[in-house]
């Protein structure tokens, strides 16, 4: 069956992520609280949201924002630090909403012979904010606060196929996380492309492109 639109997955993929933010934010935990190594911060932080993130789902779903806080707070608690967890988040949160884009994704978007829809582990105004924020049109938008679950489970990419009205086999999802997007797409039979912009690794039996506009040639070979 041939293809009938690209999923894409959002930050990281289309714009950046919060890497640049949160080396901003580890400074101010690390200048404010009990920190021997910055590195331990990033760990602690980062497991403990991504312990909270994975048990988030259904019944025990909560927003990205409400995660975020609650790490950080749990993560300035950790270390002792005097910092606000409110205002940190606030970084954050100001970053989704006006987060810089990478230079090939308004040409994907504009250019793109197939329909495109965004799914992204994010809450929906924030998304929509980004999206307006940089003039980008999509043919529909599903987020994590929809399907009230995170990638890589089934549900966010359910629901896409449910609400766009393709089946499995009729899309490609585009995503640069090998388990949120590759293995999230393919466990329900979505064929996958690997976006690989910084020449990592890559592992057997994953299809990848490096920049965005890569999947029109892909598309264009089938």
């Amino acid at each position: 069956m041939s293809i009938k639109a690209f999923f894409v997955d959002f930050y990281g993929t289309i714009v950046h992520e919060d890497g640049e933010v949160i080396k901003k934010i580890t400074k101010i935990i690390c200048d404010t609280g009990k920190v021997e190594n910055p590195s331990e911060v990033d760990s602690f932080w980062w497991k403990d949201f991504q312990t909270m993130f994975m048990n988030s789902y259904g019944d025990t779903f909560e927003t990205q924002r409400a995660l975020e806080e609650k790490s950080l707070e749990h993560t300035l608690e950790q270390f002792e630090s005097s910092a606000d967890a409110k205002e940190l988040s606030e970084m954050m949160f100001a970053h989704w909403v006006n987060p810089p884009i990478f230079e090939d994704s308004k040409e994907f978007f504009e250019k793109s012979p197939l329909p495109v829809y965004v799914v992204s582990n994010i809450d929906t105004a924030d998304i929509l904010e980004a999206m307006d924020f940089h003039g980008l049109k999509a043919a529909g938008v599903f987020t994590s606060e929809d399907a009230k679950s995170y990638k890589p489970r089934k549900e966010l990419f359910e629901l896409a196929l449910k609400k766009s009205g393709l089946n499995a086999d009729e899309v490609i999802h585009i995503g640069d996380s090998l388990s949120s997007d590759v293995k999230g797409a393919n466990s329900l039979g979505i064929r996958a492309l690997w976006l690989n912009r910084f020449g990592k690794e890559i592992p057997e039996g994953v299809e990848s492109i490096t920049s965005l506009l890569g999947a029109f040639e892909v598309i264009k070979n089938e």
